[in-house]
């Protein structure tokens, strides 16, 4: 089972380009996520939908867009060609790295024709004379999204993604390049770990390690969206500090010496899809210029790591991760570990 993704712009031509794919894809179904879009006008109210503006910024779209996936190749198998435009990373780190932990492979591909060309394609919508409403905002919302657009290009898209210039292209040129593609194992699946969701409450431990300035590190996993401090879930039979240093070491090549010492244990409550459970945070020390030199991202898991201030940490976790962090800065002041619960200390 496999998921052949296409992206690009607003108005690139991926649904066209994707109804010729599957044609040319054995076993494969066309799975076109607007379909979400219209089961959501009457499954939510008209407030919160107004208030969203885009649809892909709400969380329960991003997730029906991949249970749904997963529900179709479980009954159908095969391939399913998905034509649905990702800019922002953190939506395909979600949205990708559920469909790993599924054990589903995909395939990335970007329609990428000149800009020049895919401003002319978009201005072609809607010539006929008095075109209706709907199909005018359609083609304003994709001239309004080729910004967004250019900034993924340039930040983030070009790397994930397998390329193909449809500057010259038919819709149907497009999609034999890409079978082809397929076909011959030209392009590999993303690179991702793949991460199980959990099924149960789950153990996870932490480690904060700081620089000589005090400012704490921070790693951008590729399966899900926001940054994290290093760590992961406890395995069975494992002590929860040597799991951290595990981790540390996993994720960002060093090793540390002493076990760390406990900041914080923070209930996480259960959330729908999420099973919570307890997070503990450790203080993994300082690290001299020596040891920030050798951070190494080994495989597929990280995307990037820096070190921060607490003010600038509230910007890239999180809020219940950020509340973590911010009491067990104050433990390590303090000398104390502390009991929270979903973010709040009791006792």
């Amino acid at each position: 089972m496999t998921v052949v993704w296409i992206n690009g712009a607003f108005g690139a031509g991926k649904t066209t380009t994707a109804q010729e794919l599957i044609e040319l894809i054995p076993n494969s179904t066309l799975f076109e996520p607007e379909v979400i879009d219209a089961a959501l006008a009457h499954l939510l109210p008209p407030k919160h939908l107004a208030e969203a503006g885009d649809l892909q910024d709400l969380p329960i779209r991003r997730r029906l867009v991949i249970d749904t996936a997963a529900a179709m190749l479980a009954e159908l198998g095969g391939t399913l060609v998905v034509p649905m435009t990702l800019l922002r990373q953190e939506y395909r780190d979600e949205i990708f790295g559920g469909l790993a932990a599924r054990r589903i492979p995909v395939l990335h591909f970007l329609l990428a024709p000149a800009e020049t060309i895919l401003r002319e394609r978009i201005a072609r919508r809607g010539t006929p004379p008095d075109p209706p409403e709907g199909e005018i905002r359609i083609r304003q919302w994709s001239f309004d999204h080729i910004a967004p657009y250019r900034a993924a290009l340039a930040s983030w898209l070009t790397a994930d993604a397998h390329p193909v210039d449809t500057s010259a292209l038919t819709p149907r040129q497009a999609a034999a390049r890409i079978a082809e593609a397929v076909g011959s194992g030209a392009v590999a699946p993303c690179d991702i770990v793949q991460t199980p969701e959990p099924t149960a409450e789950t153990l996870a431990a932490g480690v904060l390690l700081f620089d000589e300035q005090d400012r704490v590190l921070l790693v951008d996993p590729t399966y899900k969206a926001g940054w994290e401090f290093p760590g992961g879930v406890v395995e069975p039979g494992e002590a929860p500090a040597r799991a951290g240093m595990r981790e540390v070491a996993e994720e960002t090549g060093i090793r540390l010496d002493a076990v760390p010492r406990l900041l914080v244990v923070d209930w996480e409550q259960p959330r729908p899809p999420g099973f919570g459970g307890l997070r503990l945070l450790f203080d993994g020390g300082r690290l001299d210029a020596a040891d920030t030199g050798r951070v190494l991202l080994p495989g597929p898991e990280l995307r990037a790591w820096r070190f921060v201030t607490e003010e600038e940490a509230a910007d890239l976790l999180p809020p219940v991760r950020y509340e973590r962090l911010r009491w067990a800065l104050r433990a390590r002041e303090r000398g104390a570990a502390l009991y929270l619960e979903a973010g709040v200390p009791v006792g």
